[in-house]
């Protein structure tokens, strides 16, 4: 099991996950389209080369669902019970079909479960990094995760 245990992780913990992923046009098309997001930045060549952006911009909700994707298997592959919630979520970047990404994840609380002894929530907060350097997309992941014990 790759993912962590309540009781294994500390605040100020950081990781770089190590998988990259490239996005292509088929991932922002299937994502948009599965979603019912008809916004022409995402779907429109001509409406998006006619944009600030000058070509089709990624949906935004695909970036967030793939950072937090690529977390997982560093962080509560196999010991989530289950998320709790997101926070601040930002985009402060665009990302575009092509841009390679990869995430890092930060234990930033710790706190045991009032409801379920021995397990216990970890805020993490996640940003997902372009081949740039730019980061495009972060957020605040509470999960409810088991602890040792369990």
């Amino acid at each position: 099991m790759a993912g962590r245990f309540f009781d294994d992780w500390t605040v100020g913990d950081k990781i770089t996950h190590d998988i990259r992923r490239t996005v292509t046009e088929t991932d922002n098309l299937l994502f948009t389209t599965m979603t019912h997001n008809p916004q022409p930045l995402h779907l429109d060549a001509e409406a998006a080369r006619a944009s600030e952006f000058g070509q089709i911009l990624v949906n935004g909700t695909f970036t967030f669902s793939l950072m937090v994707g690529l977390s997982v298997g560093d962080t509560t592959l196999g010991t989530l019970i289950a998320n709790l919630g997101y926070d601040k979520l930002t985009m402060p970047k665009p990302v575009f079909i092509g841009d390679t990404l990869y995430a890092t994840s930060e234990v930033i609380a710790l706190k045991p479960s009032a409801s379920r002894p021995g397990a216990g929530i970890v805020t993490f907060r996640h940003q997902a990094i372009n081949q740039r350097g730019e980061v495009v997309c972060m957020c605040e992941r509470a999960a409810l995760l088991k602890g040792r014990a369990q």
